[in-house]
């Protein structure tokens, strides 16, 4: 049962988080902007939509949407949200989520070359450029916050605990980490669709359709995860039980606290301007130091 609430929560609220933040950034430009619900009606257009899929494409390139949107449902298992442990944190821990994100972006990176498409090689090309600069700093900090909590297990740093140096500067690898991970700005700009600066949405391009639905979903729900890990480290706060009574304001804190962190893409995005591919090298090596950082304060106790 609460697997299942806990998937129906990320579907359910994740198309929002972006909605929110695109608003945020429309508003902070001085202009009206999209709804808040425009994720939603885009995905219901694309659902409601047939696909064209290339002369080239092999069974790869129609597999992918379905591989890339369970294996973000299956890390969206892995983390506690209702109960302090995960009904599947047997299964795997913080480490496991890294290689299962990895999975996706391995069968996307595929797909946009399975295309045979130009556009889809660059893109799939610079994604694998920054998930090899990604992948460090992600299990620098993921070293950093097991040697505090004692565990890799998610459950172990998802409830109370002092906030601490190490921490804090973990949740900072962690947030420009995410940055990367869901094509935000510096790294990424998710509103263009310029081929000099493409890099997730050049390997979409080729998807239409239902697939291209999926695909978008996942990222959504990547982004929650992302969100949520960061909420944790830096708003720690006790899981409820199993009541529900106890579940539905936790759900509303939950809400809020990633809402926070929303803002503060948000003001990221409008104030600091898109890198060139080979700054992102700069920009993510900064978030291993920062990991390294966090490692030294947790050995000297701080």
């Amino acid at each position: 049962m609460m697997i299942i609430l806990q998937i129906i929560l990320f579907i359910v609220f994740a198309p929002l988080l972006s909605g929110l933040i695109t608003k945020i950034k429309n508003n902070l430009r001085m202009r009206k902007g999209q709804s808040i619900f425009q994720p939603y009606y885009n995905l219901a257009k694309l659902f409601s939509k047939d696909e064209v899929i290339s002369e080239t494409a092999s069974w790869i390139f129609r597999v992918t949407p379905f591989v890339v949107l369970s294996s973000t449902l299956a890390v969206a298992i892995l983390i506690p949200v209702f109960i302090f442990v995960s009904p599947a944190h047997k299964i795997g821990d913080f480490l496991v989520i890294v290689f299962i994100f990895a999975l996706g972006r391995f069968f996307l990176a595929l797909a946009a070359l399975d295309t045979g498409s130009s556009f889809g090689g660059m893109g799939a090309s610079r994604e694998m450029f920054i998930s090899s600069l990604v992948e460090p700093a992600l299990c620098m900090v993921i070293f950093a916050i097991s040697l505090q909590f004692g565990s890799t297990d998610i459950s172990a740093f998802s409830g109370m605990h002092a906030i601490t140096v190490s921490s804090l500067v973990a949740t900072l690898a962690l947030f420009l980490v995410t940055l990367a991970e869901t094509s935000r700005i510096p790294v990424d700009n998710q509103e263009t669709h310029l081929e000099l600066t493409m890099v997730h949405e050049a390997m979409v391009l080729e998807y239409s359709g239902r697939p291209l639905a999926l695909i978008e979903m996942a990222s959504y729900i990547k982004q929650m995860i992302f969100f949520f890990l960061i909420a944790q480290l830096i708003f720690p706060i006790g899981l409820p039980t199993a009541h529900l009574a106890q579940i539905l304001p936790w759900v509303l804190w939950y809400l809020v606290r990633i809402g926070i962190i929303a803002i503060i893409v948000a003001l990221v995005e409008v104030i600091v301007a898109k890198m060139r591919l080979f700054r992102v090298a700069d920009f993510l090596g900064f978030a291993f130091v920062l990991g390294v950082i966090a490692t030294v304060c947790v050995i000297l106790g701080v």
